[in-house]
């Protein structure tokens, strides 16, 4: 049995979680979220928390409860406050700016580099190099902020690239020049 899953998550104000047989759905001030369940996890909404429970002794049951109180967490905490995540880039002529509803990014190449945003994000750039995404879906949130970074991750020579606001690149030694 799960350690983390036997927790109970408590609700805040304003955060309504409705419990059908296959879904769950949290309604928040900042958004609403939905997530489906999978058979043999039970969740129960008493006293203003919520916990989440097995069915059966099923061994598919034990791999997923604590992840389903980890998700359900998730949602009622990004319904009300939302998550955020930072990327800086580091290198010469790198800059982005916020197009309506494109992020262009300018990374060394000899095109411009124009992605979507997503709708429930909010992106702002601040000093052309510091990126913030903002949302109340912490999946979606981490994924857009992965794949702007894959667009030209750190490289370990000069530390060029785009990375996660406080991530720590190591470098590597370059070549040395022979010597005869």
């Amino acid at each position: 049995m799960s350690r983390k899953g036997k927790l109970p998550i408590p609700l805040s104000k304003g955060v309504e979680v409705k419990v059908t047989e296959s879904e769950i759905v949290v309604k928040g001030p900042k958004g609403t979220l939905h997530q489906k369940l999978v058979p043999g996890i039970e969740v129960k909404v008493e006293d203003n928390q919520v916990s989440v429970s097995k069915t059966n002794k099923d061994s598919d049951a034990d791999h997923f409860h604590g992840l389903y109180r980890t998700l359900i967490y998730n949602m009622v905490e990004g319904t009300t406050n939302g998550f955020d995540k930072k990327l800086e880039m580091i290198g010469v002529g790198y800059r982005a700016a916020v197009q309506g509803d494109l992020l262009d990014l300018q990374l060394g190449f000899s095109h411009p580099t124009k992605l979507s945003i997503p709708s429930g994000l909010t992106v702002k750039v601040e000093k052309n190099t510091q990126i913030t995404i903002s949302g109340f879906d912490k999946h979606l949130v981490g994924q857009f902020a992965a794949t702007i970074r894959s667009k030209r991750p750190p490289e370990p020579y000069q530390g060029k690239g785009i990375r996660y606001s406080g991530e720590y690149v190591r470098k590597k030694a370059g070549k040395s020049a022979a010597k005869k």
